[in-house]
């Protein structure tokens, strides 16, 4: 009986979405990896092209800029050739911004790198619009909320994949001076960039159903955008979300620059453990500072944000959304405030814990946002994506703080992010709002 419960989840009226929905999983993984892999890159740049904290910073705004500009293009674009090219359209653009990493190191300056950069978003930006509504209609609608959590499991392990296979390829390698010093860089990107091409073929060669957007009261009634100001609520949650992307980016792009500040041996310690860790340690045994510190984002960091996600979920079964956000946000206000005052060991534990409480914030804040919005719930809806915005200003303020002070005292940036939502989630979320389909979006 388990097995045929199993089995409806990916059939539709006869037909079995199983193969599609393990393809349409990649691409939760491909950008999973491809954002994990960008949190190397800043300590990368400071190290071969002597870029400044703030100058690195611009990796990041790189990144979120392309979502930004690519957002509305993406939707009109499959609003009229249909998700799957769209799929196609952004897989072309990942490749394209990977391969390109090949004659930006051969120019070795920095601004050719953020232009592959910006086209790869462009194509991210592209897959992550088509991939969530592919997620809920391979399969019977019951099943959808089950569905997507799945394929987002396969988006955290791409957030730990990425900085385990940064460190070892970009950092893990030995450094070469001269027109090779970007060798180490390059590699990974072309592979990324050759299993993306792969993909899109697989894409342009399967079948996938159609999405019909279904014509709601919001289309009927169509209701002007101001009216979205009637809605204390909700231009609070954008500001918040806003700041939820800063915090969560500026966070990711300097970890590695604070933990090598904090522990200036760091590759004892992490080594000592790995020694421990059979295959998986001799593989990944650090061989530097900067290796070592990636190791800790990608299994302290990455994997507790991973197990935070799927543990927050299960959490709001029993306690409200805002409020557990609430605990949260405070939490996280604490533990950054440990960060700021540097204490060796115990500020970095603090710093990786704060992924398990960043986990659910994106999307409880998303769905309170929403909430009750009525016929304006599309158009709220695209303000709190295009919150995402907030990744792209975060590190080069946090860089500009580091360069003129500590890197340590640059974290007083999330710790403002974290108490303004902490704020948010007591002060402006009514208690007796309701939300629904909160798995439904991610960061």
């Amino acid at each position: 009986m388990s097995k045929k419960k199993s089995g409806s989840l990916f059939r539709s009226n006869g037909v079995s979405y199983l193969v599609p929905f393990i393809f349409i999983c990649s691409l939760f993984l491909l950008w999973g990896f491809a954002h994990g892999l960008l949190d190397v890159l800043d300590k990368h740049f400071q190290d071969t092209l002597h870029v400044t904290k703030a100058q690195s910073g611009f990796v990041q705004f790189s990144l979120y800029i392309g979502y930004l500009v690519m957002a509305l293009p993406a939707g009109l674009f499959m609003k009229k050739y249909g998700y799957q090219r769209g799929i196609i359209l952004g897989l072309i653009l990942f490749a394209i911004g990977a391969f390109l990493f090949y004659p930006a190191a051969k120019f070795s300056a920095f601004i050719p790198f953020l232009l592959a950069l910006f086209v790869l978003a462009c194509g991210l930006a592209c897959l992550e619009t088509a991939a969530n509504p592919y997620s809920t209609v391979l399969g019977p609608q019951e099943g959808a909320a089950r569905r997507i959590n799945i394929s987002q499991s396969f988006n955290g392990l791409g957030w730990i994949l990425g900085p385990l296979m940064g460190g070892l390829f970009i950092f893990g390698t030995e450094a070469k001076e001269g027109a090779e010093k970007f060798d180490s860089l390059v590699k990974p990107y072309m592979w990324v960039g050759g299993i993306v091409v792969v993909v899109a073929i697989i894409f342009m060669i399967i079948k996938l159903p159609e999405i019909k957007e279904t014509s709601e009261t919001e289309s009927a009634e169509n209701p002007p955008m101001r009216n979205l100001l009637k809605h204390p609520g909700f231009v609070v949650a954008v500001i918040a979300q806003f700041l939820y992307v800063a915090a969560q980016t500026g966070t990711n792009s300097f970890f590695i620059n604070y933990v090598t500040d904090a522990i200036p041996d760091l590759k004892t310690p992490i080594g000592g453990m790995m020694q421990n860790m059979g295959l998986f340690g001799e593989v990944f045994m650090p061989r530097n500072q900067e290796q070592a510190a990636s190791l800790i984002l990608a299994i302290g960091g990455m994997g507790a944000f991973w197990i935070g996600r799927l543990s927050g979920s299960y959490l709001m079964k029993f306690v409200a959304p805002q409020r557990l956000l609430a605990v949260y946000a405070v939490v996280n206000t604490l533990l950054v405030f440990l960060v700021i005052i540097d204490m060796g060991w115990l500020s970095v534990i603090a710093l990786f814990s704060t992924y398990f409480f960043m986990s659910v914030m994106f999307p409880t804040i998303f769905a309170l946002g929403i909430a009750d919005l009525g016929s304006l719930t599309k158009k709220g809806s695209a303000f709190l994506v295009m919150a995402v915005a907030g990744g792209a200003f975060c590190p080069p303020i946090m860089g500009l703080i580091a360069d003129n002070s500590t890197m340590a005292f640059a974290f007083i940036i999330p710790l403002f992010c974290f108490a303004f939502i902490a704020w948010y989630a007591i002060k402006m979320v009514h208690p007796s709002i309701k939300v629904s389909k909160l798995g439904m979006v991610q960061h």
